[in-house]
């Protein structure tokens, strides 16, 4: 199976490179800077799994492509998206699948109108990396994993295809008859945080030890629930339950990576993971007190940024 992931950052990388380590045909697709970098240090990736380089890994430029790739892995931000497709679009041919690892759903309804419905496979992934000083892709938790399936629930040739071409690496590979329902319940827990240590500036165990902490990350919780629930998506118990002793485990680092975005000044995806949901909110009658003040701050901290 050819597989083209779009850009090597940070999740296209680590998951790119774990791939081409055990022989599989991948290409990244990434800009003129990232390819000087990978032709020069190669693909390095630090990781608790073992770290790895990988020497002039496969990448070309949107202008090479051609219409000959299996499945297209889609890595970006959700404020890239239209600048992705653009660069992927020559490489999507008559069989092409498209596999999306993007927060929230708005993508879905900007990829289906790009590809059509019947290319676009419901995924998501959990890792937590970034890209360092040296632009190595750093793994900073051993958990990873991508999670994929056909919207309607079929479990299809192709998704069985598709498990065989990523499975046997140090990643987890899950074919989801469910896939629609993991994420939405992705995107209850990402949200959450997202917004509640966005807004705080500081980490859940930081958050918890303020007045009003506690409460006011639970309500951020029961308002994008009750979002769900309207969407026919509400989380299953072991999803609240994991959600919640996660939101109120004491002394907790955890923070999500739209807060280190903004302690970097870097662009976050406020419309994709907060703004979106207040839409949806709106449409369903279902009010979001707490959600709007989030996005009043993130929509302010963009207007700020330089």
């Amino acid at each position: 199976m050819r597989i083209l992931i779009v850009g090597a950052g940070a999740i296209g990388g680590y998951f790119g490179g774990r791939l081409l380590q055990v022989g599989r045909d991948v290409t990244f697709l990434v800009r003129p800077g990232r390819a000087a970098e990978l032709a020069r240090d190669g693909l390095v990736i630090k990781s608790p799994h073992g770290d790895g380089r990988i020497a002039n890994p496969p990448a070309l430029q949107a202008s090479a492509l051609a219409p000959d790739y299996d499945l297209v892995v889609l890595s970006c931000k959700a404020f890239d998206l239209d600048d992705a497709i653009a660069s992927f679009r020559g490489g999507v041919g008559a069989h092409t699948t498209i596999l999306p690892l993007l927060n929230g759903m708005k993508h879905l309804d900007v990829l289906d109108s790009a590809f059509g419905r019947d290319r676009v496979l419901g995924g998501q992934c959990v890792i937590a990396a970034t890209l360092d000083a040296q632009r190595h892709v750093v793994q900073l938790a051993p958990m990873s994993a991508i999670t994929f399936g056909e919207r309607d629930g079929a479990m299809s040739e192709r998704v069985t295809q598709i498990a065989a071409a990523l499975g046997g690496c140090d990643f987890g590979v899950n074919a989801s008859p469910v896939i629609m329902q993991e994420m939405w319940e992705k995107w209850v827990f990402l949200a959450t945080l997202a917004g509640s240590t966005s807004l705080m500036r500081g980490a859940v165990g930081d958050i918890l030890a303020a007045p009003g902490g506690a409460d006011f990350m639970l309500g951020v919780f029961d308002e994008i629930t009750t979002i769900a629930a309207a969407a026919g998506h509400a989380p299953r118990q072991a999803s609240v339950e994991r959600t919640r002793g996660m939101l109120l485990a004491e002394g907790s680092t955890l923070t999500a990576s739209m807060f280190r975005d903004i302690q970097a000044g870097a662009r976050i995806e406020a419309d994709h993971v907060i703004g979106d949901l207040i839409i949806r909110a709106d449409e369903a009658k279902v009010p979001v007190a707490r959600l709007r003040v989030i996005y009043t701050h993130l929509k302010t901290y963009e207007r700020r940024r330089p």
